[in-house]
């Protein structure tokens, strides 16, 4: 087992590596400059833009660039974001807990629209509902979430004005007492909750339907019901559990998935986290925070990624006797 985890933690860091590296070289070679964005439309002298050039070291050769940005990445140190003029650490604090509490969200809710079209296509399969939820699940999946996101706020805050629009907090939330203060921010996030939860869900829907049927052809299920075990117990105890390694590994591709939607959607529905902060870093060439955004999220994403191999192992023997046989 130690030698599955080393493995994995091996290729991980590996993987890592390289992501960080294409990452780098690709905003470097990107057309504009950060310093010409930084004094908005006035165009600084020639004198003035190299001195900047030599302030953030981008007057050095792109490879010596690099080796000083991975050497100091190494130490720690992810630089000063250019146009915060704030170290890259402290910026991405600050919208941290902003994006956790949306993907939260939506983890919450894809977890709970799959599992149940998964299972109630699961119990009935190749009928009318099965069929239907098929098709639902294809929509949603085929739906880019900036869509889903214009038609949800359509819906919710114009034609049934039920909801937020946007952002996190109400104005004066601050004057408000904590009560109300706590309902005001679920109001904000159901509306980028389900629609980060229905852009993933259909995929999940269609893993737990198969898993499932996979599942309740085999041995053991026929011998619970042969015991007199109702249908229930069956399908949510003893199917469920026999697919719950493969889910595992589903929520870990799931939480890389709605990193990359949060992006989008914190940017529809003026989400201050993590994505918006990285949409604004991307307008702005502003390639500390750029980079330290996607070290960040390619952190988390093989964090969670490593955690659901290793509980896959843990779950499931089979994995454990091939990872000791390679």
């Amino acid at each position: 087992m130690i030698r599955f985890i080393l493995r994995r933690l091996g290729a991980s860091l590996l993987l890592l590596y390289l992501v960080l590296s294409a990452v780098f070289f690709l905003v470097h070679l990107a057309p504009g400059t950060p310093e010409g964005l930084l004094v908005g439309d006035r165009r600084l002298p020639p004198e003035q833009q190299e001195r900047l050039r030599r302030v953030y070291g981008l007057d050095r050769p792109l490879a010596v660039q690099y080796a000083r940005w991975m050497t100091a990445t190494l130490q720690g140190d992810w630089g000063t974001s250019f146009s915060l003029q704030v170290p890259v650490t402290q910026a991405i604090a600050g919208v941290l807990p902003a994006t956790l509490l949306l993907a939260a969200a939506g983890l919450l809710a894809e977890q709970a629209m799959g599992l149940a079209l998964g299972i109630a296509a699961a119990r009935r399969p190749g009928s009318k509902v099965d069929h239907g939820i098929r098709v639902v699940s294809l929509l949603l999946s085929s739906q880019p979430i900036f869509w889903l996101g214009l038609v949800a706020m359509l819906l919710f805050t114009v034609v049934w004005p039920v909801l937020p629009a946007g952002h996190m907090r109400s104005v004066g939330w601050e004057d408000m007492p904590p009560g109300a203060q706590a309902l005001d921010l679920l109001a904000h996030l159901i509306l980028p909750g389900l629609i980060l939860g229905l852009s993933t869900c259909g995929p999940l829907a269609r893993y737990v339907r198969g898993s499932l049927l996979d599942v309740l052809g085999q041995e053991h299920i026929r011998a619970s019901r042969a015991r007199g075990l109702s249908e229930r117990r069956v399908l949510w105890v003893h199917a469920l559990r026999s697919s719950l390694g493969p889910m595992l590994q589903i929520l870990a591709s799931s939480a890389s998935i709605l990193l990359g939607g949060a992006v989008v959607a914190e940017v529809v529905f003026s989400w201050p986290g993590l994505g918006r902060l990285t949409f604004n870093a991307i307008l702005g060439r502003d390639y500390p925070l750029i980079l330290g955004t996607t070290a960040f999220s390619a952190v988390m994403i093989l964090i969670c990624t490593l955690a659901a191999d290793i509980l896959h192992a843990l779950a499931d023997p089979r994995v454990r006797e091939r990872a000791r046989g390679a």
